[in-house]
């Protein structure tokens, strides 16, 4: 859904308007429609009269101003599915949200209820370490009639089953999963619990009730190692170098089988690197942050020149968004924000914007299989789903560092998890 610079193009109205949520601006667009319009009802495609509420498109000429494509748009939508005459069989559109409560996963929430209207999010999340509660303190209370979560391992068909047998839901969107590549050195089995069993189940039961999509999030680490030049492309070859990264690569392969199979409606994103708020402690930079503001080493792994490409999670939820509307089923986008830094350099960024002294660097041996260099070309979803980043890699860093700073009650208690 491309519904960018419409909040130039729309004269204000009533308080009690239909708002749909500006994704690449983070802000409220009124369209004049009463209440009751389904997000699932309002979706930028091609021109064509709609046969099924489930599926009107307004579009946007190629030639067109935004408002008045939006107001020509109007024609191709059914009567029935007009405002007031909103399909039963989908009233709005619910969305399962699998690894909810982690890093990426809980932005996402808080992104979809505060950005799109009257949609419901079902959060799923097994609270193993890293998926905590408190990312979304106080969203059930704000939310109340649009958000649910239930405690559950999406490797447990017959909770999972349960799950989705409650609702009729759009989409599902899975984020759970097993990330730290340390920890899936030490421990292989966990991941591919999870990140290939869990996948395997969640495709299988969103294809028996009738999930119309599914959006597998997967990583950039799928794809391996670079060299000092080049990018990767959603044509690259799958090079995993870790436990973590092979897991991802197959349930991702899992996914686009489960397309070419059954017909199943899945997209997969491949992202880089996040950062922003709720990113658990053990990661690069919130590790590096916390252990800065308590003068303690920051521990750098080999000569600390290892590259990746920086993205803010804020921009990897549009991405997201972009892809579960608009993306085509089968297809693999990737998600980068065009923001190389070496390890060293992101962790002396951390050290000057703190006034802490470099002297707290202490290289230790490094890690098993440690790629080299990651590098997303991204330019498919910026062409065809009309994406692009919105924050700058050093400023985007400095607010997740003052985020840190401001949030000290929601970190530190996870230092000894």
């Amino acid at each position: 859904m491309r519904l960018h610079d419409l909040d130039r193009a729309v004269d204000p109205v009533e308080e009690d308007a239909f708002a749909v949520g500006l994704v690449d601006e983070r802000q409220p667009v009124p369209l004049r429609a009463e209440p009751g319009v389904a997000l699932d009802e309002i979706v930028l495609g091609k021109a064509e009269k709609s046969r099924d509420c489930s599926d009107v498109r307004i579009v946007q000429a190629h030639e067109a101003g935004p408002a008045a494509a939006v107001a020509a748009s109007l024609a191709f939508i059914p009567d029935r599915c007009r405002p007031g005459a909103r399909s039963a069989r989908t009233p709005a559109m619910r969305l399962l949200i699998t690894g909810g409560c982690g890093f990426i996963g809980s932005n996402f929430v808080r992104f979809i209820l505060e950005h799109y209207q009257p949609e419901f999010v079902t959060n799923v999340d097994a609270l193993t370490y890293a998926g905590n509660p408190e990312n979304l303190a106080g969203i059930a209370e704000q939310y109340a009639d649009r958000y649910e979560f239930h405690r559950a391992d999406i490797a447990d068909r017959q909770a999972m089953d349960e799950i989705m047998s409650r609702h009729k839901y759009f989409a599902v969107i899975n984020f759970a999963a097993e990330s730290h590549v340390d920890r899936s050195i030490d421990s292989p089995e966990n991941f591919i619990h999870t990140n290939v069993t869990g996948t395997e189940i969640l495709l299988a039961l969103a294809r028996k009730h009738g999930v119309k999509r599914f959006v597998q999030i997967s990583t950039d680490e799928v794809y391996g190692s670079l060299g000092p030049e080049g990018r990767f492309t959603e044509t690259s070859p799958i090079d995993p170098s870790s436990p973590y990264s092979a897991s991802k690569a197959a349930a991702d392969l899992l996914a686009l089988a489960s397309f070419k199979t059954y017909g199943q409606e899945v997209v997969v994103t491949r992202c880089s690197n996040n950062y922003g708020p709720y990113q658990f402690p053990e990661k690069l930079i919130p590790l590096m942050i916390t252990r800065a503001l308590r003068d303690q080493p920051l521990p750098v792994y080999g000569d600390g020149l290892n590259v990746r490409d920086w993205i803010h999670v804020d921009d990897h939820c549009r991405a997201v968004t972009a892809a579960l509307l608009d993306g085509r089923p089968g297809e693999v986008y990737n998600v980068g924000a065009d923001s190389e830094m070496r390890n060293i350099d992101v962790v002396e960024l951390i050290l000057e914007t703190l006034g802490k002294p470099r002297s707290l660097i202490n290289y230790v041996t490094d890690r098993l299989g440690h790629d080299r260099r990651y590098a997303i070309d991204s330019s498919k979803i910026r062409t065809e789903l009309d994406w692009k980043p919105i924050h700058e890699g050093q400023s985007g860093i400095a607010e997740t560092i003052q985020w840190y700073l401001d949030h000290s009650a929601w970190w530190e208690p996870l230092l000894n998890r």
